[in-house]
C-alpha cells in the first residue's frame, strides 16, 4: 500500500480516509503488489482475438486471462518485498522461493521520495529473481496519491522513469511484468483514473515496451466507488497490444466473501485481466476482510494474489518474515504459505523457468443433471455437481436448449446459476457445459425441463433509459412504478443484459448478476412503493461496443409493462 492513511468506510456510500499513521513509509510500511505476462522477447506483438498476442511464446494476456506461451493460465502466488528500504537483503528472493512462491513483487522508487533505483540496480533485481525462478513484479512506489500532486503528473513521471530503464529491461518480457505506479491517486479524484493510465500505457507503447503492464485501482488501490471497475473496458482498450492486467488492493472495502467475489468475478465474466495486488493484515487493526477469504475467492476464479508483505513493518504482526527470518513466520505468514489456499498448496511454477504442466488438451468431464428450484414466472435457479478436469474447472455455461439449437443462457464459476428474464408459463430445456483454464470445454450435460409459473407479481411498470455512455461503461436509471391498489414491499426487480453489459456499482437498490442475468432488490428507502408510486434505482455498468436495453422486467416473478 502507499504511504498515506489507512482507510475506513464512510458514511454516504464508499471508503472515508481513517485518522492515523500510514502503512507505508521508509523503514517499514506496505508496497503494492501486482502481477501480469510478458510476451518472449525477439517477437513483435500483433492484437489478436479477445486481446491475445497472436505471436507471443511467454507470459501475455489471452481471453482476459493470463497465460504462458503453452497456452496454461499462470496464476501469480506470491508476495510483496519492499526492495528499495531494504537493498541490503539480497538473501530474501531465495528465501520466499524456498516457500513455494512463483512470482514476486518488487518495490522500487525513482528517487522522488526514497533512495532512487538506478538501472544497474534494477538489473541486479531483476537478475536475482531469474535466478531464483521468480516472475518479477517491478513498481514504482512514489506515485502514492498524496493529494498535493495531479493524477496525470505522477503517472507521466513514473512512465518516464520506465523508459529510462529500458535498457536493462528489454529482452525481459519473458520474466518480467511493469506495475507503471502504487495507488497513484490515494483518496484524491479517483475520476481521473481513466486518462492519466491510459496516457501512461500509451507512452510506453510507444516508447517501444512489448512487457505486460499492471494498472492499481484508484482510492489507494482498493476502488471503493468502483471506478476501475467502470471504465477497465475502456482502459484494456486503449492498450494497442492488450497485454495489460488490472491490480485491485484488498483491504478494508472489499470485506465479505460476497463482496469479494461479486468485485472479482465482475471481471471474469467481462473477460478483463485482474488480480489480487495487495492484502493482509490484522483484522482488528485496519478493518482488513480475513485473508483466508481472499485467498479462497482467488483460488476459486483462478486468480493470481501477492500478499504484503515480505518483510520491513513497524508491527511483527503484520509481517511475513519476522526480520527477514524465513524460519520464524507470523501466524499471517504461516496462512499465507501454507494455509488450505496458500501459496505452498496452490503455485505453480512458471514454464519459462521448467515448471508448470504441457499444454492442456483435456476437457473436463461433462457435469451432471443439473436440477431446478426456485421457478418463477421468469426465472429459475439451476445447480449442479462440479465436473472433474485433469488441471482446474475454471467455469461453467448454461445453455437453453431447443432441440438441435443452443442458446446462452448465463455463466458461473460456481456450481449454481440464475437464469432470469423468461417468459412466464413456457416450457424450457437447460443444460450445462464445464471450461477449463486452457478453454477446453467439456461435453453437454444432461437436460433439465423447467416450465415457468404464471405470471402473480404485484402490477408494475418499468422505465428503463441511459442517462450518459463513454468508452467502456455508462450509467443507467430504472424506474419502477407500483401501478396497483396496495403498497408493494420488500420487491425484486429481475431483467437480463443481451450484450455483455455489467453493473458496477448500484443506489437505490443492491444488484446480484450471474451472467447476463440481474436481479435488483431494494436498500431502506426504497423497500416499500405505495400505490400508485414509484422509486428510482440508478446505476454505472460495463459495456462493450453496444449497449442494448433489456426488453422485459419482472417483479417477485410477474411481467411488468415496459414503459
Amino acid at each position: 500500500m502507499g504511504a498515506g492513511p489507512a482507510h475506513a468506510r464512510g458514511s454516504g456510500g464508499g471508503a472515508a480516509s481513517a485518522a492515523g499513521g500510514g502503512r507505508d513509509s521508509a523503514g517499514g510500511d506496505r508496497a503494492s503488489a501486482g502481477g501480469g505476462r510478458a510476451a518472449a522477447a525477439g517477437g513483435g506483438r500483433t492484437r489478436g482475438a479477445e486481446g491475445a498476442d497472436a505471436l507471443a511464446t511467454g507470459l501475455h494476456i489471452s481471453g482476459g486471462r493470463l497465460v504462458e506461451g503453452n497456452g496454461n493460465d499462470f496464476v501469480m502466488r506470491g508476495v510483496n518485498h519492499a526492495h528499495t528500504w531494504y537493498p541490503g537483503e539480497t538473501q530474501s528472493l531465495a528465501d520466499i522461493k524456498a516457500l513455494g512462491a512463483n512470482s514476486v513483487r518488487v518495490v522500487l522508487s525513482d528517487g522522488h521520495r526514497w533512495t532512487r533505483n538506478t538501472p544497474e540496480d534494477v538489473a541486479s533485481v531483476v537478475a536475482r529473481c531469474r535466478a531464483n525462478r521468480l516472475i518479477c513484479v517491478l513498481e514504482v512506489h512514489d506515485t502514492t496519491g498524496y493529494g498535493e500532486e495531479p493524477a496525470a503528473g505522477t503517472l507521466d513521471h513514473a512512465a518516464d522513469y520506465w523508459i529510462g530503464l529500458r535498457g536493462v529491461l528489454t529482452g525481459q518480457e519473458d520474466y518480467v511484468v511493469i506495475n507503471i505506479g502504487n495507488e497513484p491517486w490515494g483518496n484524491t479524484d479517483p475520476a481521473g483514473w481513466t486518462a492519466p493510465t491510459v496516457a501512461a500505457v500509451q507512452k510506453l507503447r510507444g516508447a517501444g515496451f512489448a512487457h505486460t503492464i499492471m494498472v492499481d485501482a484508484p482510492n489507494w488501490g482498493q476502488d471503493w466507488q468502483g471506478v476501475m471497475r467502470a471504465n477497465a473496458r475502456s482502459v484494456y482498450g486503449a492498450d494497442p497490444t492488450g497485454n495489460l492486467i488490472f491490480s485491485v488492493h484488498m483491504y478494508s472495502v472489499y470485506d465479505t466473501a460476497q463482496e469479494i467475489t461479486d468485485y472479482l468475478n465482475a471481471f471474469v465474466a467481462a473477460r478483463l485481466p485482474i488480480l489480487i495486488g495487495e492484502f493482509g493484515g490484522p483484522a482488528d487493526q485496519w478493518g482488513d476482510p480475513d485473508e483466508n477469504t481472499v485467498m479462497a475467492a482467488a483460488e476459486q476464479l483462478g486468480l493470481g494474489y501477492l500478499a504484503w508483505s515480505w518483510s520491513g513493518n513497524t508491527d511483527p504482526v503484520l509481517d511475513l518474515a519476522v526480520d527477514f527470518d524465513p524460519s520464524r513466520l507470523s501466524s499471517w505468514g504461516r496462512r499465507v504459505f501454507h494455509g488450505a489456499h496458500g501459496i505452498a498448496q496452490t503455485a505453480e511454477e512458471a514454464t519459462v523457468f521448467g515448471g508448470g504442466t504441457p499444454a492442456d488438451t483435456q476437457p473436463p468431464t461433462a457435469p451432471d443433471t443439473p436440477t431446478a428450484s426456485a421457478v418463477t414466472a421468469t426465472s429459475v435457479t439451476l445447480t449442479w455437481p462440479a465436473a472433474t478436469d485433469n488441471v482446474r474447472v475454471t467455469g461453467y455455461d448454461v445453455v437453453r436448449v431447443a432441440g438441435a439449437t443452443e442458446t446462452a443462457a448465463g455463466s458461473s464459476a460456481t456450481g449454481s446459476a440464475a437464469v432470469a428474464g423468461l417468459t412466464p408459463a413456457t416450457a424450457y430445456t437447460f443444460a450445462v457445459y464445464a471450461r477449463d483454464a486452457a478453454g477446453n470445454r467439456s461435453a453437454r450435460s444432461a437436460t433439465v425441463a423447467v416450465t415457468t409459473g404464471q405470471a402473480t407479481g404485484a402490477p408494475c411498470a418499468v422505465g428503463y433509459r441511459v442517462v450518459n455512455e463513454w468508452p467502456g461503461g455508462f450509467q443507467g436509471e430504472i424506474a419502477l412504478r407500483n401501478t396497483g391498489r396496495a403498497a408493494l414491499t420488500g420487491w425484486t426487480l429481475s431483467f437480463t443484459f443481451t450484450d455483455g453489459q455489467t453493473v458496477t456499482e448500484m443506489w437505490g437498490g443492491t444488484a446480484r448478476q450471474t451472467g447476463g442475468a440481474v436481479t435488483v432488490t431494494p436498500v431502506s428507502y426504497t423497500s416499500t412503493i405505495p400505490a400508485g408510486g414509484s422509486v428510482t434505482v440508478g446505476f454505472t455498468g460495463a459495456r462493450g461496443a453496444t449497449n442494448t436495453a433489456p426488453t422485459g422486467f419482472a417483479v417477485n416473478g410477474g411481467s411488468c409493462a415496459v414503459s
